[in-house]
This record gives structure tokens, sequence and C-alpha cells, in this order.
């Protein structure tokens, strides 16, 4: 016969899972999360000397006030969307891919390869063409290693994609300061700048690379949800040894999907190198492969939600530098206030699926 705990033994409060929550009670707790990140981001305002009205006001019409805003809105989401794509496909299995960044840089070096040594040789569209999937296999194979040893031998694959990030970037300061670096700079370590013809094309006065994430979303969406192997990957994320009781091949469904995952974010360093930056260094990734984590789980690993949130969160981005000048607001208080509203965002997907009980609280 069970016992129960003596009240006075028992936390003052603790956490517990919820149960079943209609889709209308978690997106109300999403909007109360929403508008608590905004007073909260109000409060900060306040205690610089401005109007929050104001302030919220320039950072929207900052990214939907005119054509040039809104195209430096879709060059920051673009970015952001296909590494959630990336990193949402990993973490779909319980896969934890820290790795985009990594896979993005070896990405953006292998385009920029053909860019720099092979655009006389090779006519523009299969040029462009061989730079997008050079740079997918670059990034599949920098996913293949992790998911390989966590197949094998169950390593860490968090600490393994989180250091592979540095081998890339360590990469890359060698590439600048070392064989590609540019002759006409006087010894700074500067890569040159692409030819025209190793360059994204433009449409509506943005680059390419936003019809291609696109469509990359899409694929994604359909993958999850109507293929077999969508279906598997959903399997070994809710239990690998129901997998296996299934006769399902973990080992293989893991790097073949961590493949799928290094190709996008190889795909993704393509489109920073030949449609942003034009160039190679360590800030094409703008640490889009870490703020990518927060979208997919904002998200809930929905690509096609991805979308809205990786625009609201380009929004908050572009809005941040528009403050800095209009309102005097240094850098650094501006990054303080878009992570105050990433808190509260995420913290209100913890109570979409926990609650806090109170002693002496019955259980529900």
């Amino acid at each position: 016969m069970s016992q129960s705990i003596p009240t006075a033994k028992q936390p003052y409060a603790r956490i517990a899972k919820r149960g079943a929550i209609s889709k209308r009670k978690a997106w109300a707790v999403r909007a109360g999360g929403l508008l608590a990140a905004l007073t909260a981001g109000a409060l900060l305002i306040l205690a610089l000397g401005h109007n929050p009205l104001a302030v919220y006001a320039d950072m929207v019409n900052s990214a939907f006030g005119d054509r040039t805003g809104f195209n430096q809105l879709v060059r920051i989401a673009v970015p952001l969307l296909g590494a959630s794509l990336a990193v949402g496909l990993a973490f779909k299995m319980r896969f934890w891919n820290i790795g985009a960044e990594g896979q993005i840089l070896v990405g953006g070096i292998a385009a920029t390869y053909f860019a720099l040594f092979q655009y006389q040789n090779i006519p523009r569209p299969l040029l462009l063409i061989t730079m997008a999937v050079v740079g997918a296999a670059a990034g599949a194979i920098w996913g293949f290693i992790p998911a390989f040893f966590r197949a094998k031998w169950g390593t860490n694959e968090t600490l393994f994609t989180l250091m592979l990030n540095y081998v890339a970037f360590g990469f890359i300061s060698y590439l600048q300061s070392g064989p590609w670096q540019c002759p006409i700079q006087g010894g700074f370590p500067i890569i040159s700048m692409f030819d025209p013809v190793a360059r994204l094309p433009r449409v509506f006065d943005i680059h390419i690379g936003w019809i291609i994430v696109l469509v990359l979303t899409v694929l994604v969406h359909f993958y999850l949800r109507k293929s077999k192997q969508g279906y598997q990957l959903s399997v070994v994320g809710q239990s690998e040894n129901t997998a296996r009781y299934a006769g399902m091949n973990v080992a293989r469904i893991i790097i073949r999907t961590m493949i799928i995952s290094g190709a996008i974010s190889g795909l993704v360093g393509f489109m920073q190198v030949s449609g942003s930056h034009f160039t190679l260094n360590d800030t094409v990734t703008g640490g889009v492969g870490f703020t990518a984590i927060t979208v997919a789980w904002l998200a809930q690993l929905n690509p096609l939600i991805m979308i809205i949130v990786s625009l609201f969160i380009a929004t908050l981005t572009r809005g941040s530098i528009r403050i800095q000048t209009s309102f005097d607001i240094p850098a650094t208080i501006a990054s303080v206030f878009i992570g105050i509203i990433l808190f509260f965002m995420l913290a209100c997907e913890f109570f979409v699926n926990y609650r806090i009980v109170f002693r002496n609280t019955k259980e529900s």
C-alpha cells in the first residue's frame, strides 16, 4: 500500500508534465508569451528614456516601410530559414545538431573554390549549379562525420558538431591568410571578391536564394509528412528502441538524415557567399546556425511555421540595427532587447508542455 508524502516534506513548488492541451489554449499561452515579451522589452526601452511605442513602430517600419528595408529583411531571413530547416530535421529525430555554422561554412568554402578559380572555364549557369552542388556535398560530408560516429560508437553529437564548427572557422582563417589571400590587399587576410558571373541572379531585386529556401521548405514539409523516410525519422525521434523493434535500421536513418541536414546547411553557405557577401570570410554565417535552433523550437519543428518565425526574428534583427541610429541605443542594449523577447517566447513553449504545481494544489 502506497503512503502519501507528508505535506511538510513536499517541495513548495515543482514542475509537472501537462496532460493533453487544446490548440486554442496552447496558442493562448503563446500569445501571452508574446505580450509578456513586448512588455518586458517596453520596460527596458522606458529605462533608457525612450517611448516604447515609437521604438516598436520604427522597428516595424524599418523592415516593412520601404522596398529597401524589406529587401534587407528577406536577406536576413533567407539563411535563417534554410539553417532552421537543416537543424529541424536533425532535432526531429533527437539528434542535437549544433554544427549548422560549420556546415554552412564548409559549403561556402567549396562553392568559393569554383567562384575564384573556375569562373573563367565554366559557363555561368553551369558554374552556379556546380557551386550549389559542391556546397551541398561539402555540408553533407560535414554532417555525415558526427552522424557516423554517433551511429557507430554512440558519441555525443552535441559536442562533436559544436567542435566541428571551430575546425571550419580555423580552416577559413588559414585560407584567408594563406593560399586564397587576395594579392592586392596589402597583406590583409582577405579573400578576393567574386566575379559577377559567380554571383546569384536577382528576382525582385533580391537574390534568388529566397526562391530556393521556399522550395526547400515545401520539400522538407512533404518529406516529413508524406514520405516513408520522414515517418521513420519521427519514430527514431520518439524511441530508438521502438524503431529497432519495428525493424528499422536506426544507424542508417541517423546518417541519412544528417547527410540531408548538412546538405541544406551547405546550400545555405553557397547562397551566402554567392548571393549576399560575394566573398568568403568567417562572418558569412552571421550566427544563423545558432539562431536557427531558436527558430526551429519556436516553430515546433514545423517547416511552414519556420517561415513566419524566421521573418519575425529577421524583423527584430533589422529593427535593432535601425534603432541604434534612430534612438542612439547602443548595439549591446539592442542585443539584450532581442534576447529578452526571445527568452519570453521560448519560455512560453515551456508552459505549453509543463506547469508549476504548488504545495497543497490538487492535481488535475
